[in-house]
């Protein structure tokens, strides 16, 4: 089997504006949160920056994700180029793009990942899962916060 490309684009609805869910991608505290739960986490969130994610998967193997940004505009859109390495072989290639906009009280976010996926290694559908799980945790910490604005 060779090398596999696939592109997956996800959408979710925040009750936030979008300042708030910029944030959420720009602040490592929060970052960390919804993204690398469990992990190790390093951001450095500017234009040319690295953000690393060292953890390890349900077979007890070391996961690295590094990621680039290769475009930063605060309230718009995050563009960023990333690798996985499963121990110390590359798995995956990846361009991203998370654009926000706002809709009504909240914010729309459109999140799309063209990869490269090596052979023997991870899967496209996996990856759209895990993101999709991230961007439904981060969903969770708005549905709190907005919870707890009530009491």
């Amino acid at each position: 089997m060779g090398v596999m490309h696939s592109t997956f684009t996800l959408e979710r609805h925040y009750p936030a504006t979008v300042e708030r869910v910029f944030d959420a991608w720009a602040n490592p505290d929060a970052r960390k949160r919804w993204m690398a739960q469990g992990a190790e986490h390093s951001q450095d969130f500017v234009l040319g920056g690295v953000e690393t994610v060292r953890g390890v998967d349900g077979e007890g193997r070391i996961l690295i994700y590094e990621a680039r940004y290769v475009e930063i505009v605060p309230g718009e859109r995050i563009l960023t180029t990333s690798t996985l390495h499963t121990e110390d072989r590359l798995s995956t290639v990846s361009v991203t793009s998370v654009e926000f906009q706002a809709e009504g009280s909240g914010t729309r976010v459109v999140l799309t990942e063209h990869g490269i996926y090596l052979p023997g290694q991870e899967q496209p559908l996996w990856r759209e899962q895990g993101t999709a799980q991230q961007l439904d945790t981060l969903a969770a910490e708005f549905h709190a916060a907005t919870e707890e604005q009530e009491i």
